[in-house]
């Protein structure tokens, strides 16, 4: 048995274990090391994953991937898809185009790519920050104390490995070993059995869009890959029927479209019975779950990769922040605090999305000309169909106005927990390229409008600039261009020539607004007072005062105080509500 003290090859400890390399795992790694953590990325399986899996990368992600600095990588791989178009018993109902104009965004559209395609991306990203996944290299147990995790890693050789590191983060999946060994529970239920394929398809249907097909009996979906000719086919009931799956899909597509379509050999084919199942806390102590180690449920809406690579940029700067001493442990809570809920609405939407994709009634598919003819015909309600289905979908409509971490103030711009990255979708226009710019930034930032009377703003702004420099961006905003600060330590502008920034923000004269390092507005008001600084401020800890030294990124995660007066945050204090433990039991 080979034992480790927390030195992977390198030489330097690592204040970070990742179980897990997909894409939630790769998300937490690449934010984790981005802001200077030095992180140990490991993964059970042999090697990347070479399935698709989850295709469809929505407009929140891709922004978050934006903040990443790794979207045009991604964009690169993918077909951009604005519509879905439904179709039943050979008769086209309606096709429903992207109508993003009431969220806006710089990516009006979901990309549809390969998760192995995501995959690829991400790793290369996380290379390019010194971490590397090792391949076949298996939690098999681990244990905490208020220190430290000590964690028994099993090598493809048979060898284990004893090894302790401050934090872990378990992003390992629906069989989560993490997430057993810390005895949380998914709640919930099995449901549907569905079948799953990529496969070349011939057929003369534009792929400009998603499509929904209806046979009068059953309903499958065809979505486009940017390979010329490739599809992901979901059939909503395979049935036990034997027999050539090209054959079994072309059979049905033909009946619901009313055209032929052949359906070549499939590439990759999985038939699996999906499930609505989520835990009621995502931390203990010093370990946290993400992605399907925390939730599981069906692939009707595309959620599934896209929540849980959320999780992991919520996650990411908090843990970078407490792990450095910037933040006390008030604001791990919140991670739990924030993704519980959000959690809990996704297992209901998906529910409702999996009732409307599969439509296996009869009846049913006699109804949905009569109803999708009036839908395509009244104007209004389709464009509200259209919104209704792409804000659900789409992630842009996600906020945390709830969080502890949002302070609200009638007198601010954006509402407290509301994208920031809604006011930076002009392209060509200098203030929302300078504030897309200001997302990628890993830091907190303190945005301040300069035009207001007096100075305590601007004493406030260049206080703030020299004391938390290190994890707080401060930038006013102004009518010439970006640039650096005049003395060195102070606020940067950020140019806003055109005043198009400052209305989008809704930022008058003397305004400031604070927002999160995952792009969410968390507070802000109508002048920049040293007192609605350190309100804003204080759910992070003393650590965030406005007077409070910055201790620094090299000094050593202080030990968690049994005898400490702080608040008891180190577990998950949200749970799921009594009415959704009683539906689900």
């Amino acid at each position: 048995m080979a034992s480790s003290t927390g030195t992977p090859s390198g030489g330097e400890p690592a204040r970070v274990l990742v179980v897990g390399a997909g894409p939630v795992g790769l998300t937490a790694a690449h934010e984790l090391a981005r802001r200077g953590l030095r992180v140990r990325l490991v993964d059970g399986a042999p090697g990347p994953a070479r399935e698709s899996r989850a295709v469809a990368v929505h407009p929140r992600t891709l922004e978050t991937f934006d903040q990443m600095g790794v979207v045009d990588g991604v964009l690169a791989r993918g077909r951009k898809n604005r519509a879905f178009t439904m179709y039943a018993r050979g008769s086209r109902l309606v096709r429903l185009d992207a109508d993003y104009r009431t969220m806006p965004t710089r990516f009006p559209y979901s990309l549809i790519i390969g998760q192995a395609e995501t995959e690829h991306v991400l790793r290369e990203a996380v290379a390019r920050l010194g971490v590397t996944v090792e391949w076949g290299v298996r939690l098999a147990s681990f244990e905490q104390d208020r220190a430290r995790v000590r964690a028994r890693l099993e090598h493809p050789d048979g060898s284990t490995e004893e090894y302790e590191v401050p934090w872990l983060v378990g992003c390992d999946g629906g069989h989560s070993t993490v997430r057993k060994q810390l005895g949380l529970p998914l709640i919930g239920e099995s449901s549907e059995t569905w079948a799953l394929a990529d496969a070349p398809v011939s057929t003369d249907l534009p792929p400009d869009t998603i499509y929904w097909v209806h046979t009068g009996s059953q309903a499958l979906m065809m979505v486009p890959y940017q390979r010329e000719g490739y599809w992901r086919l979901l059939d909503t009931a395979p049935g036990a029927r034997p027999g050539d799956a090209a054959q079994r899909f072309s059979e049905k597509l033909g009946a619901g479209l009313g055209r032929p379509v052949r359906v070549g050999e499939p590439e990759w084919t999985s038939v699996f019975t999906f499930q609505q199942r989520m835990v009621p806390r995502m931390h203990d102590g010093r370990c946290f779950v993400a992605g399907d180690a925390a939730h599981v449920h069906s692939p009707a809406s595309g959620q599934g990769m896209n929540t849980g690579i959320q999780e992991a940029y919520n996650l990411a700067w908090k843990l970078a922040m407490a792990a450095r001493g910037q933040a006390g442990p008030e604001l791990l809570a919140t991670y739990g605090q924030e993704r519980v809920p959000i959690g809990e609405a996704l297992i209901g939407s998906t529910r409702k999305a999996t009732f409307l994709v599969q439509f296996k009634n009869t009846l049913a598919g006699l109804a949905l000309p009569v109803v999708f003819t009036f839908v395509r015909t009244v104007g209004p309600l389709r464009r509200a169909i259209q919104r209704k289905v792409l804000g659900g979908m789409s992630g842009l409509l996600l906020s945390y106005g709830d969080s502890p971490l949002s302070t609200a103030d009638p007198l601010m711009g954006l509402p407290a927990g509301t994208r920031a990255a809604a006011a930076a979708d002009r392209r060509g226009d200098p203030g929302s390229e300078a504030l897309r710019a200001e997302l990628r930034d890993p830091r907190w930032s303190l945005v301040w409008e300069a035009g207001g009377p007096g100075g305590v703003g601007a004493a406030v702004a260049a206080a703030a600039a020299r004391t938390h420099g290190a994890w707080l961006s401060v930038r006013t905003v102004e009518d010439g261009p970006a640039g650096a600060c005049a003395d060195g330590g102070g606020p940067r502008p950020l140019g806003d020539p055109e005043g198009v920034l400052r209305r989008a923000l809704g930022m008058r004269p003397g305004g400031w607004l604070l927002i999160r390092p995952d792009g969410y507005v968390a507070a802000g008001g109508a002048a920049l007072t040293r007192r609605a600084l350190a309100q804003a401020l204080a759910p992070l800890g003393p650590q965030a005062s406005p007077t409070a030294a910055d201790p620094g990124a090299g000094e050593p995660v202080p030990a968690l105080d049994p005898a400490s007066t702080a608040p008891p945050v180190l577990r998950d204090t949200v749970e799921l509500p009594p009415r959704v433990l009683e539906a689900q039991r």
